[in-house]
This record gives C-alpha cells, sequence and structure tokens, in this order.
C-alpha cells in the first residue's frame, strides 16, 4: 500500500512506524523539519516538511498514487482542507482524527471515514481500565475492539443469564470457566464468579459498552 500520513505527533509517529513496519511505502508530511529528519533515522520513509493543505507539497509526497492518506494533526482545519484535497485526487481511502466532536459532520459531508477524540477515547478507556482491574484489552480490529472482562463474585449478574444481561453495542464471543472449560455462550447460559468473558464492541459504542459491563460484572463498592 502506499499511504500518506499527515502530521508528525504520537498518532502520525505511530501509525509510521506500523505501516512502515508492515512493508507498505510510507510518505509522511509535516512542518516541522526537525521531526521530519528524526523519522528518517528511525523508518524507510519518505519525509516532506510542508504544509499538507498546499496541493503542490501533496504532489511531491505523490498524491495521485497514493491509496490511502490519513490526517492525524491536532488541528482539525488542516484536516479537513488535507482530507478534501486528498478527494479531488481522488485518493481512494482517506481517514481522519477530529479532535472536536463538533466538527465531525463536516468530515462526514467530505466523505472522510473518522475518529473523533483520540485523546478522549484513550482517557476513557484508561480510565475504566483503572476502575476494573479485571478488564483488559485483546485487539483493535476496524470498526471495533476485543477485550476480555471477569466476572467478580458479587456482581449483580451473577447466576443470571446472558439474557438478563443490559446489552448495547456488544456482543459475547466466549465464557472461559475455571479448569479451562471454554463455552460459546447462547442466552440461556449463566454467568458465574470467575467467568473470564471475552467481548467484542463497536468502537463507537466503546465507552458504554465498558460502563455497562462494569457496573453489571463488578462487585458492588462498599
Amino acid at each position: 500500500m502506499y499511504i500518506i500520513i499527515v502530521g508528525l505527533g504520537g498518532i502520525g509517529r505511530n501509525l509510521t512506524a506500523i505501516s512502515a513496519n508492515h512493508g507498505n511505502s510510507v510518505v509522511v508530511i509535516d512542518q516541522d523539519e526537525t521531526k521530519c529528519n528524526d523519522i528518517l533515522e528511525h523508518y524507510d520513509v519518505l519525509a516532506i516538511a510542508g504544509d499538507s493543505t498546499d496541493s503542490s507539497v501533496l504532489d511531491d509526497a505523490g498524491i495521485e498514487r497514493a491509496q490511502s492518506l490519513v490526517a492525524t494533526t491536532s488541528d482539525d482545519a488542516v484536516n479537513l482542507m488535507t482530507c478534501w484535497l486528498a478527494k479531488r485526487f481522488k485518493v481512494p481511502n482517506v481517514v481522519s482524527i477530529v479532535n472536536q466532536k463538533e466538527h465531525s459532520a463536516l468530515f462526514k459531508e467530505v466523505g472522510v471515514k473518522i475518529s473523533e477524540n483520540p485523546d478522549e477515547l484513550v482517557a476513557t478507556r484508561l480510565y475504566y481500565w483503572a476502575e476494573n482491574p479485571n478488564m483488559q484489552q485483546l485487539a483493535s480490529i476496524p470498526g471495533g475492539t476485543i477485550f476480555e472482562v471477569v466476572a467478580e463474585d458479587d456482581a449483580p449478574i451473577i447466576n443470571h443469564e446472558i439474557r438478563e444481561l443490559e446489552v448495547k453495542n456488544f456482543v459475547f464471543i466466549a465464557i472461559r470457566r475455571a479448569g479451562g472449560e471454554l463455552i460459546i455462550p447462547s442466552g440461556d447460559v449463566k454467568i458465574r464468579p470467575g467467568d473470564v468473558i471475552t467481548v467484542f464492541t463497536k468502537k463507537e459504542a466503546e465507552k458504554e459498552c465498558i460502563a455497562i459491563l462494569n457496573r453489571q460484572l463488578k462487585s458492588p463498592k462498599a
């Protein structure tokens, strides 16, 4: 894949590493020349110091043969303009982070796949993990997240059937019980203390899903 990554902040740098390590042809654009020089010391990529809202900079980046462009800057106006230009160049897959939720509709109007407020999503996830030490993420996949959570001894859902669980935008994939028994859950399976439950949730519903599961699978606070 020929991918253009705009912005070399934390997200952009990590995305560059992942893309390069997967053997893709990667071009990064950032207005900070120091960041561009630094990324070149670590990865086999093309780095361009310039303004991604300038079509000549996108030309230099090979926009006409790009299969994907991802905008990761902290400035929604830059991300939006960059994505609009990428659409004009007919890049097949255009993706962006959106730092302020109220801007999401603008990106959707342009036809851009978005990830809303990544800092808030990460902070929310960390909070719920801090609240429930028995929860851990297993994988992040397109459109959703897979994680495990343990049913605590005195949790509200213990000895109740899965069908009684308040469910919205998530699916139980499997239950692992003491002794290693693996259950593919159906609605009439009862939750027992210590059950390790593997769950899939849609990305946009992750916050609500984790809150619901914490409320029903954790023991009440003393």
